[in-house]
């Protein structure tokens, strides 16, 4: 029998080591040698297959406990020449693999089905989904593996930072990973409280003003000042730096782009643009807060995986094994309410793209509803407070008509509400002191 190969490639997640140790120990077992590509597919698509280690049980049956990749990782794609793809096919034909598992995002699952395609079945490929960012189309609104662990991690880092800015009297605007989708950014801010987040779905595939976001968020930190606070916390997708209209991102900073001429989202510096902009903003009304750009991303995507990922990326590594072995090919590997499920390639794509399709939040669901309740930022109903309303007015210098002529087009497209859940919350505190999540004490006085 031929050689089983993995291989792991576009950025860390947290369950790597999982899914190599379970697939090697599943392949070993059935008398499979296992060989790991080294740093992705960077070695073969040069012509260079001396970068291969034999892959045991006994040097990968303890290495599920840790982040990174044991077999290293790279971006290198070999798609972009002819040449590196054939060096590839090559480099694994010389290596006697006839069996392939790959695991990445959205475009190595797009290489595994070309380097099946290529070799017309002679290597049969299975994909393991990792990223994350959350963004794979998997079924039954399962996650990817890593997206819990660097939720898990993520919401820890930002705890600190909630009690340094209350200390200190600070907002922090933290970037969290996210090229398209806003999934890691919302579920950190949603289950640590966060003051506001903002992820590109809200603005459902529209290109916005630089100055919509600014205002955003400019916004929420005069809603926070007007309660007597001065601290806060928003949570920021990179995308957004993709949803603003890029002329007029242009004009805040150098915009970086690929050998393609495509806005390269992770090089744009989305805190400090944003952090001047709403500075400038806030200085328009004689305002004055103290606004701190934090990045997460490194810090979370090579964490030791948490049990819920360890379990989840073992299941998977077993799967992919298993199913490859017995003869699987051209199908990614998922695990859908604690059955395998083996889903075409073909089943995850986007038609119009001919790639993955890329799974977005989902802005209806009562998921992100109940998200937007809790956040602190401009509503619609705070237009039609007269108090509330007032109460922006003067500490922003303005007649109530002036302050809605500057900020309603921030909510003129939200349905009209009755109840904020924060004020609502806040109106019935619990025993003891103030309810859980309000935006507010009974005196008014924010909380969180």
């Amino acid at each position: 029998m031929k050689k089983l190969a993995i291989v792991v490639a576009g950025g860390p997640a947290p369950g790597i080591n999982s899914v190599i140790g379970a697939a090697t120990i599943r392949a070993r077992l059935a008398g499979v040698d296992v060989i790991g590509l080294q740093d992705g597919f960077k070695w073969l698509a040069e012509g260079d297959t001396s970068h291969v280690i034999p892959l045991t049980i006994e040097d990968t049956s303890r290495i599920h406990f840790r982040g990174g990749s044991y077999i290293g990782i790279s971006r290198a794609n070999p798609t972009r020449s002819p040449e590196h793809l054939q060096r590839t096919l090559e480099g694994l034909e010389k290596l006697d693999v006839g069996m392939l598992i790959t695991v990445g995002g959205d475009g190595t699952a797009t290489l595994a089905q070309i380097i099946s395609e290529k070799t017309r079945g002679r290597i049969r490929v299975v994909h393991v989904p990792k990223t994350i960012d959350n963004d794979i189309d998997l079924p039954d609104d399962t996650s990817t593996f890593g997206f819990q662990t660097a939720r898990h991690v993520g919401v820890e880092i930002v705890k600190n930072l909630m009690v340094d800015a209350k200390t200190t009297s600070r907002w922090y605007f933290v970037v969290a990973q996210g090229r398209k989708a806003g999934h890691l950014a919302l579920a950190i801010g949603k289950a640590v409280g966060a003051t506001v987040t903002l992820i590109p779905e809200e603005f459902r595939g529209k290109k916005v003003p630089f100055s919509t976001v600014a205002d955003l968020l400019a916004g929420a930190v005069i809603k926070r000042q007007a309660y007597g606070r001065a601290d806060g916390i928003a949570l920021l997708a990179e995308g957004l730096a993709d949803c603003i209209d890029p002329e007029d991102l242009a004009r805040h900073t150098d915009l970086p782009r690929d050998h393609m001429g495509n806005l390269h989202v992770a090089d744009v510096q989305l805190g400090e643009v944003l952090e001047k902009g709403v500075k400038e903003r806030l200085a328009q009304f004689g305002l004055k807060a103290t606004l701190i750009p934090k990045y997460i991303g490194y810090e979370v995507r090579c964490a030791d995986p948490i049990p819920f990922d360890m379990e989840y990326t073992r299941d998977l590594g077993h799967c992919a094994a298993r199913y490859i072995i017995e003869g699987g090919t051209e199908a990614v590997v998922s695990m859908v309410n604690g059955r395998f499920l083996a889903v075409p390639f073909e089943q995850m794509k986007d038609p119009a793209t001919g790639r993955p399709r890329v799974r977005m939040v989902d802005v209806d669901s009562d998921r992100y509803r109940i998200a937007r309740s809790f956040m602190l930022r401009l509503k619609r109903e705070d237009f039609s407070r007269a108090e509330e309303l007032a109460r922006f007015a003067r500490l922003t210098g303005l007649t109530p008509e002036a302050f809605t002529e500057q900020f309603f087009h921030l909510v003129k497209d939200e349905p009209e509400v009755s109840v904020d859940i924060g004020l609502a919350l806040a109106a019935k505190p619990k025993r003891g002191g103030p309810a859980e999540g309000s935006d507010k004490t009974e005196e008014g006085t924010p909380i969180s």
